[in-house]
């Protein structure tokens, strides 16, 4: 019995010995080879797997940028600084990036934007949006359930008390997870450093627009005409910022008569022009003032006309003859 079991084991090592050999030269012969590149890239990425670079995760991201399938500033959230980390390992040039941020194109909320019905289903704007196309009376405007909040990888969302999302500008990475997710687009990415937006995402006429909300553009023109720059222009009833051209002067926040464009990208529902107005006449009194103060010393400064001297009479004239 003893020799029976004895005789098992050895079979038993045996076959365990050839299949561990086997294995061991498949696991050689057709062993892959992986860049070592791609680990170092991973260790710089934020591993977010937001999805925001077009790859199925930054371990996708990683390998596609080692092969040159992806661009060397394709991680969106990393920014500049793994731009650049992932440039100097790959030998390239990292080329200009600029940060992206999300900006809500809505300032309608629960208070200004007008509802068709009161929706009683999932909250999820997406499944809303098939009744009726959503409940605003805007075809275009924020719904106010929270998808993109509950979408957002990095916490940078929540919803403000009029149903709008306030997004955090310094945890924003510009994923444009929110984004994609939206089903009325009323979410964009637009560079950090700007500091105007157009907060309405209604295409319709200004009549139609006044009838489902107090804050939607009514495409006046005003905007257009008053900006310096010339860089808002007015397409399919709606004001576009160009931000090549814009130098966020924010003439145009005071002039809107609605309070379309904000200088907040957020929920929050009042913009600055207010703040901006009264620090504008304040500019413009300081510069009226210089202006009197350097016209002052000019006519001060003015030499006074010179006096032109009575000719003397000749000798055998009298007085009234030289005159």
């Amino acid at each position: 019995m003893d020799l029976v079991f004895l005789g098992s084991i050895i079979e038993l090592g045996f076959f365990a010995l050839l299949f561990g050999t086997f294995l061991g030269f498949a696991a050689k012969k057709f062993a892959v080879e992986v860049d070592p590149r791609v680990a170092k890239i991973e260790d710089y990425l934020p591993n977010a797997n937001c999805g925001a670079c077009g790859f199925p995760g930054c371990s996708g991201f990683a390998k596609a940028v080692v092969v040159g399938k992806a661009p060397v500033n394709g991680c969106i959230p990393g920014g500049g600084e793994v731009t650049t980390a992932i440039a100097g390992i790959l030998g390239a040039e990292a080329g200009e990036s600029v940060k992206m941020v999300a900006a809500l194109k809505c300032r309608g909320g629960s208070a200004r934007a007008k509802d068709k019905y009161e929706y009683e289903g999932i909250r999820d704007c997406r499944p809303a949006t098939l009744v009726l196309g959503g409940t605003k009376i805007c075809p275009n405007g924020c719904l106010g359930l929270g998808t993109c909040v509950e979408a957002c990888p990095f916490d940078a969302m929540a919803m403000s008390e009029e149903d709008l999302p306030l997004i955090d500008i310094e945890k924003c990475t510009g994923c444009g997870v929110c984004v994609k997710i939206c089903p009325t687009k009323v979410l964009e990415l637009m560079p950090e450093k700007s500091h105007v937006w157009i907060a309405c995402n209604n295409t319709q006429k200004g009549a139609l627009v006044r009838k489902g909300c107090e804050t939607g553009c009514i495409a006046c023109m005003k905007c257009v005409k008053e900006c310096p720059k010339e860089a808002i222009t007015v397409e399919d009833n709606i004001a576009h910022i160009d931000y090549e051209k814009c130098n966020s002067c924010q003439i145009c926040v005071v002039v809107c008569p609605t309070g379309t464009i904000h200088t907040k990208r957020s929920g929050e529902v009042l913009n600055d022009a207010p703040k901006i107005r009264a620090a504008m006449e304040k500019k413009k009194a300081k510069e009226k003032e210089a202006k009197r103060a350097e016209a002052k010393v000019k006519e001060e400064k003015k030499e006074p006309a010179p006096e032109v001297p009575k000719s003397e009479p000749e000798p055998g004239q009298t007085q009234s003859e030289t005159t």
